[in-house]
């Protein structure tokens, strides 16, 4: 992006009241940034939705110097920058109105033909639930996803941390400038995120840091995914805003139950009972909602005519060829495996093919 472009979109980013749909209006009416602020303001009056109240500072020429400063600190910072109509831009959050029109980067982030889920959940997680998130991730590891998270205290950093640990990569969608770390004790956290991705934000160097600058940044988390999945949630939360702007998006979200008595249960299944997520309780069910079939990852190649199989999968083996089709939850409780370890054991007898999911969590022998 040359110099001058970014300029332009900056300052039009700067702009206050105009709010990134609008701001994407007036771009693909005038062909660019830089066209926007040289466009007569009558003529862009006339745009659907568009009125005087959100163009009453575009004129100002203290955006375009903001904008000067702030290309001053990327610069020096080395961060990529994202417009939304970049090939880089994340591909699904192109589709949302509200997507920022302008995105920084910094890490080493690879989308393409990724696939995406952001985690979120309480910052006062349980041993419980940290557990879940961790195993999880761990189940989904063979198919390379992509994991998306806010970088604060719980669930998040867990399952960015569960990320690096299985060498898959994590995004960290970040509610301030790339200036700063929030919270501060999370920065020896941030090599190993880098090193696997990296960080987003829309906020600039120059932005106050906010408490609502959360629920702004929540938009980017539930936008750029395939799925959202809340892993404990008391009754209010971000969590709860992020799984609501998912569903606002068309996108799936899944949400892990707990008992009635537990309050940082309370928020995932209220989702649930509304209808408004789907139950999670391993992998399989994300793969079965999301229709990801892990034979997906693997090299067309002809299939092995021998497979090597361990004690435990060689059991599952047994006992499905024995049975023939059969739930996951009955043929865990059969050969005496903790259910979320058998849905594993099957994702890895996926992938080497000699199992395959069937709908309503019945698996066969291939």
């Amino acid at each position: 992006m040359h110099l001058s472009d970014l300029q332009f979109i900056l300052a039009l980013q700067h702009v206050p009241n105009l709010g990134d749909a609008t701001a994407k209006k007036l771009i693909r009416h005038a062909g660019s940034a830089e066209a926007v602020f040289k466009e007569k303001l009558n003529t862009l009056l006339k745009i659907d939705g568009v009125g005087k109240f959100k163009l009453q500072d575009l004129k100002d020429p203290s955006h375009l110097r903001a904008a000067e400063k702030e290309i001053e600190f990327i610069e020096r910072n080395r961060i990529k920058c994202l417009y939304f109509q970049d090939e880089d831009y994340p591909e699904k959050l192109k589709h949302c109105l509200d997507g920022p029109i302008l995105l920084f980067q910094r890490g080493n982030i690879d989308l393409k033909q990724k696939k995406i889920i952001s985690i979120v959940g309480t910052r006062n997680a349980t041993n419980h639930g940290l557990a879940f998130c961790e195993r999880l991730i761990e189940e989904l590891s063979p198919l390379d996803p992509v994991i998306v998270s806010g970088f604060a205290y719980g669930i998040d950093i867990c399952a960015q941390k569960a990320a690096v640990k299985n060498e898959l990569q994590t995004i960290g969608c970040l509610a301030h400038g790339l200036n700063q770390i929030y919270p501060k004790i999370h920065q020896k956290y941030v090599s190993g995120i880098e090193e696997h991705g990296g960080f987003l934000t829309d906020f600039w160097s120059a932005d106050a840091f906010d408490r609502n600058n959360f629920l702004k940044r929540n938009r980017i988390i539930a936008g750029m995914s395939e799925a959202t999945i809340v892993i404990e949630s008391a009754e209010k939360g971000g969590s709860l805003v992020t799984g609501d702007i998912a569903n606002s998006y068309n996108r799936e979200v899944f949400a892990v139950p707990g008992r009635p008595s537990d309050t940082q249960s309370s928020g995932c299944n209220m989702l649930i009972k509304s209808q408004q997520a789907h139950v999670l309780t391993s992998a399989a069910d994300l793969l079965y909602i999301l229709n990801w079939h892990p034979e997906e990852k693997l090299n067309p190649v002809q299939k092995q005519l021998f497979v090597e199989l361990d004690s435990e999968e060689k059991l599952l083996y047994g006992y499905l060829k024995e049975n023939g089709k059969e739930q996951l939850d009955l043929i865990a409780l059969n050969c005496s495996i903790p259910t979320f370890k058998a849905a594993s054991l099957l994702l890895n007898m996926e992938l080497k093919g000699v199992v395959r999911p069937l709908p309503g969590k019945l698996f066969e022998v291939i």
